[in-house]
């Protein structure tokens, strides 16, 4: 009575296995009982890593597919034109008659830049309506509309400078810029012209928002994965941006602390092996436990009730039991995410071990304390003789 009294009052670095087990609201596997902090239980287990294999971030191919390689050419508002028309012969609307009919027969008009209402003005052909439309249809255009004034009219369009067709990327590049899309431009293209990235790259994703739609990706799997490198458009606006990913490690680990993931997809058992691995003295194997947020919806497509709990998210305990050989297996499949926290109970036998020391170190001081009194009552005697 007396030992199982004095565990509860050992010095320990966190909860007992009994502890997280007694107290988990929803658990497979065990009783279920309240607590003042709700959480879920979950065996670490074939059945389980499925629902927990997924990538840190979403994927750019999976958001807007691989795309075109070949930009838009279609003129767009803010975009600098040229135009230039040329006549069949002089005496016609735009050469004199006394010119000769060489190549230098053609007019070419100030450049102007496409309005908001995607127009540009034409002398004796008026308003022409040119965004959204082809250089090549414009032309057509223009010269049907000249076709009853000049002889035998051609247009060419050139463009000076395309506002439309530039894309923006911000963030953590050494060049932040806007630029012009050239045909075949990629991902890793833009990132390239902005001069690279500014932060290390296992800490930098990358994200792509696109006709006010987003996708996020890692950095790391932009380079490596060859379809997420996908063809940029006009007007996209890409952000590189660095997130420090880290998790906690406590317990009967061999040194507790925060640590940085370092790896795109980081796993429960490379995360045990950086915090030190399990120390052979303390820690209990089969008590590894993973605390996480869990959307709701996992939880039920695991088949666990969760009615008990509010929120779209859940406070949720993994357990690996390492006594189970298979285990390693699975702790190196199952992914960590940003800001989990690693526990590693004590065994059973270590907080025995604390309360007999405890007891003996009780005994020792009241040796002393009874030797002490007797020495100094026979100072007392001697000094009164």
């Amino acid at each position: 009575m007396l030992t199982t009294a004095g565990c509860t009052a050992l010095p320990s670095s966190g909860p007992s296995r009994q502890d997280v087990a007694s107290n988990a609201t929803v658990k497979n596997n065990l009783d279920e009982k309240k607590s003042r902090f709700q959480y879920a239980l979950l065996d670490v287990n074939s059945s389980v890593l499925p629902y927990f294999d997924y990538s840190v971030y979403d994927s750019l191919f999976k958001g807007f597919g691989m795309g075109n390689s070949k930009p838009s050419t279609d003129l767009g508002a803010g975009d600098v034109i040229q135009i230039t028309i040329f006549e069949a012969q002089a005496g016609g609307l735009f050469i004199p008659a006394g010119a000769t009919t060489t190549q230098g027969n053609f007019v070419t008009l100030p450049k102007q830049t496409i309005d908001g209402k995607g127009e540009v003005i034409v002398p004796y052909a008026g308003p022409v309506k040119v965004t959204g439309r082809s250089v090549a249809a414009v032309q057509a255009e223009i010269a049907k509309k000249l076709s009853n004034r000049a002889i035998e009219p051609q247009v060419v369009i050139t463009t000076v400078s395309s506002a439309s067709q530039n894309l923006s990327i911000l963030g953590d590049v050494n060049q932040p810029a806007q630029m012009a899309v050239s045909t075949g431009d990629r991902v890793l293209d833009i990132i390239s012209k902005a001069g690279g990235l500014s932060a290390p790259s296992i800490e930098s994703y990358v994200t792509l928002e696109r006709n006010g739609k987003k996708a996020t990706a890692l950095f790391k799997s932009v380079v490596s994965s060859p379809r997420e490198n996908i063809f940029v458009h006009p007007n996209d606006t890409i952000y590189v941006e660095r997130e420090r990913r880290t998790y906690l490690a406590f317990g009967a680990t061999g040194a507790s602390g925060q640590y940085n993931f370092e790896e795109a997809n980081l796993t429960l058992g490379q995360a045990l092996a950086k915090a030190g691995g399990l120390l052979d003295g303390r820690a209990d194997p089969s008590q590894v436990l993973l605390y996480r947020e869990v959307p709701r919806k996992t939880l039920v497509e695991l088949g666990l009730d969760v009615s008990r709990f509010s929120g779209d998210m859940i406070q949720t305990v993994f357990k690996a039991n390492l006594r189970d050989p298979s285990m390693l297996f699975a702790v190196q499949k199952f992914k960590m995410r940003d800001r989990d926290i690693i526990y590693v109970t004590n065994s059973d036998s270590v907080e025995i071990t604390k309360f007999m020391n405890l007891v003996n170190g009780v005994s020792d001081t009241h040796s002393n304390v009874v030797g002490d009194l007797v020495t100094t009552k026979n100072a007392a005697k001697a000094l009164g003789q």
